[in-house]
């Protein structure tokens, strides 16, 4: 019969200490782009050990508050543009703000709490209203952790600054002076977070993306995109790009708006609903038209596509079309006429999109926390983004 070896009891403290760590996301189903970053850094932190949470702001409000604000949020841009214009441009008062704030926090404040258990050692908003409850909590000692701010738009509105809030997170430099001359701390320029699955095209890929879509291999495709709920006056942006460039066929991605697929499809038009494999089909186009400065921009960046804004939808719209000229990323065509010289350059590869570089926003969160020992698990090197290829 063997012995029996006693072994020595291990301390709570040091169970405690082996469990992995936890980050905790505050995203918002407004659209697509906030969960598509959500998603991405939620994905890179787990790689790095961390066990991961991430919610939906809308469903940190009381009862159906988070649909009811949606819903109105997707009827003004869709119903009265210029209702959301207003809006926009009011909230940069900081009194309205302030308000608006304080409502949300009221609102949201004890649920937000609740959702960060006690081994929270991450915290971070893609949501700008997220980010002023946050930021409130913070401020009353209701929270511990620092609090960190992923800046979504390419353009900063007051809306996104809470002083409160330890560090914002910018995808270039232009959001980032927008920031630092509002009331947001701590200012970092990161590598935008997009999906790996974008990556520069090759001849060999964009063949196979027009074949998987099927696309003629000669042909020069424009790809429309309205974010996830297709809006925008995409059907006059068919019109114009044709007339702009008869070479050109149009592509237009619809996301969830039906009806506008139906218009279109009826019209003659290759239109297509919500896309699960956005990759292949950047990879099939030859530039990217869009109206919204959302996070489709940084993929087509990352897939070495040409970028054009045009018929930008109100507030953010605008605001984020400006930003992007700025920045060099994507012109602004803010008129007919400005469009086709616009679209000859991009399919002729006659210019190249820059790469937007920055340190990796997941070794800063970690470094932040006190967790430099898990940057050793992060897969590969950061590589910046795609600059244009000439795969034409």
């Amino acid at each position: 019969m063997g012995r029996l070896i006693r072994l020595p009891l291990q301390r709570r403290s040091d169970l405690t200490h082996a469990r992995p760590p936890r980050a905790v996301i505050v995203s918002a189903s407004v659209g697509a782009g906030h969960d598509a970053v959500a998603k991405e850094l939620e994905t890179r932190l787990a790689e790095a050990g961390l066990n991961v949470d991430r919610h939906d702001f809308l469903d940190l409000l009381p009862g159906i508050t988070g649909k009811i604000f949606v819903g109105t949020y997707h009827t003004m841009l869709e119903r009265a543009p210029w209702t959301w214009k207003l809006l926009y441009g009011g909230m940069d008062n900081p009194r309205m703000m302030n308000g608006q704030a304080a409502l949300f926090t009221w609102l949201a404040g004890r649920a937000m709490k609740r959702a960060l258990p006690d081994d929270t050692a991450v915290v971070v908003s893609t949501y700008p209203l997220a980010s002023q409850v946050l930021g409130r909590l913070r401020k009353r000692g209701r929270i511990s952790q620092r609090v960190h701010t992923y800046l979504t738009d390419f353009s900063v509105h007051r809306l996104w600054a809470s002083p409160d809030v330890d560090s914002h997170l910018a995808v270039h430099t232009v959001p980032a002076e927008q920031a630092e001359g509002t009331e947001c701390q701590d200012v970092h320029v990161v590598t935008p977070l997009v999906d790996r699955r974008f990556t520069p095209v090759t001849k060999a890929s964009r063949a196979a993306a027009r074949q998987r879509w099927g696309l003629a291999h000669d042909a020069k495709i424009a790809l429309l995109v309205g974010g996830s709920w297709g809006a925008g006056e995409l059907e006059h942006t068919v019109a114009d790009v044709e007339a702009a460039d008869p070479r050109l066929t149009c592509v237009v991605v619809c996301g969830r708006n039906e009806v506008l697929r139906a218009r279109l499809q009826e019209a003659g038009v290759t239109a297509l609903g919500w896309v699960d494999d956005m990759p292949s089909l950047m990879h099939a186009a030859d530039v990217l038209v869009q109206n919204a400065g959302g996070i489709t921009v940084l993929e087509a960046v990352a897939s070495g596509i040409p970028v054009i804004t045009y018929r930008s939808i109100p507030g953010h719209g605008l605001t984020n079309a400006a930003a992007l000229d700025q920045a060099g990323v994507a012109p602004w065509a803010r008129s007919h006429a400005e469009l086709a010289p616009l679209l000859d350059r991009a399919i002729r590869s006659e210019s190249a999109v820059p790469a937007p570089w920055g340190v990796d926003a997941v070794e800063l969160l970690l470094e932040s926390a006190g967790l430099t020992h898990l940057t050793a698990e992060l897969p590969g090197v950061v590589v910046p983004l795609a600059t244009m290829e000439n795969a034409r």
